[in-house]
């Protein structure tokens, strides 16, 4: 059995990692850290509740510490949980900067510790769909692909440090990890980076909106969102040369994950067929659609590969590599909206 510590119980622990982690074999919750509160213990019986990190980390029993923090605080909390010699699961961003998640990475090479970017989204249904059609060429040579995750919110935040930069805060850090990041895991590595970055609601604060454009040798790919839609747009759109694509609303999943403890469904993760994308595609001239059933997404997978990896059965679902390709993305992504210009990938080693 792997015990498993979570810090903090807020979004991120309460509806993402304490229901996932309750729901893989071998796993067991036995330890969260809530400073004031035992919102944990009400709904997980038998748990430890800690108050400090030193605390937590004087629990020897516990192998594998989860960082589900406000992200200005991921780097400090996961050096000292690399230091105490924990494999650790970070809540995404990794860190705020590349260099950060680079101390990191070498921290957790130089401890003999597993470090694990919790990129949960490489296993929503609608991506999983549209790697599938990628994949399997159904549309020919892609040549465009949009990605966005638009929602009508116009008033302030209810957790002030998502509106502070300093703190981390901002959409682009935010849902421009989980774009960027599905984005690298389709197409691999841009030639180039161009974007806007703004701040669109009332009153100063954290970025609220962007758009970035990803060049590669024959395909655009653009990545949006926005707190100021409403309809939201397609959350996916493909185009090729045999036809298209084209998918609208948001995976089931974190709605669901926010009413339970476990996960105890066999149909967790599917979609209704009303809730399908469309494809269209090429019949001798005639365009023909039909509604495309969309892959059952598992965001247990991710767990269920930190878990393979701690017991030395298989490679870990996301690694600091790839958290740092995000970042850097996204910084380039804060430099071309600063200097207007498109900023070309300077990859190291490429």
């Amino acid at each position: 059995m792997i015990r498993v510590g979570l810090i903090g119980f807020g979004l991120a622990g309460r509806v993402f990692h304490a229901p996932l982690i309750s729901s893989v074999e071998e796993f067991k919750l036995s330890a969260v850290l809530e400073r004031q509160t035992d919102e944990a213990r009400k709904r997980y019986s038998g748990i430890l509740t800690y108050r400090t990190l030193d605390e937590m980390l004087a629990d020897r029993s516990l192998d594998l510490i989860v960082v589900a923090s406000p992200t200005g605080t991921h780097f400090e909390i996961a050096r000292r949980v690399i230091e105490a010699g924990r494999h650790a699961v970070v809540d995404k961003p990794l860190a705020v900067r590349p260099a950060e998640i680079e101390e990191l990475r070498m921290l957790a090479r130089e401890r003999g510790v597993l470090l694990v970017p919790f990129h949960n989204r490489r296993w929503d249904g609608d991506y999983l769909t549209v790697r599938t059609i990628v994949e399997q060429g159904v549309l020919g040579r892609i040549v465009a692909f949009e990605s966005r995750m638009d929602r009508w919110a116009p008033g302030a935040t209810r957790r002030p440090w998502k509106n502070d930069a300093v703190q981390g805060g901002g959409v682009l850090l935010d849902l421009g990890t989980h774009l960027v990041d599905q984005a690298l895991a389709l197409f691999g590595l841009p030639l180039g980076v161009s974007a806007e970055v703004d701040r669109e609601r009332d009153g100063e604060g954290a970025n609220d909106s962007f758009t970035i454009r990803l060049r590669y040798d024959d395909m655009r790919v653009t990545l949006a969102s926005n707190m100021l839609s409403s309809p939201a747009g397609p959350r996916f759109v493909l185009r090729g040369t045999h036809g298209n694509y084209c998918k609208r609303g948001l995976d089931p999943q974190e709605a669901a994950l926010g009413r339970i403890t476990c996960i105890d469904s066999p149909d967790w993760g599917r979609e209704e067929p009303s809730a399908w994308g469309v494809l269209n595609l090429d019949d001798n001239g005639a365009m023909v659609s039909r509604p495309h059933e969309t892959v059952a997404g598992d965001y247990r997978l991710f767990y269920a590969g930190v878990r393979d990896a701690l017991e030395g059965r298989g490679q870990p679902p996301v690694t600091p590599e790839d958290a740092s390709r995000v970042a850097r993305v996204l910084e380039w992504a804060e430099q071309s909206a600063g200097e207007r210009w498109e900023v070309p990938c300077d990859w190291p080693g490429a």
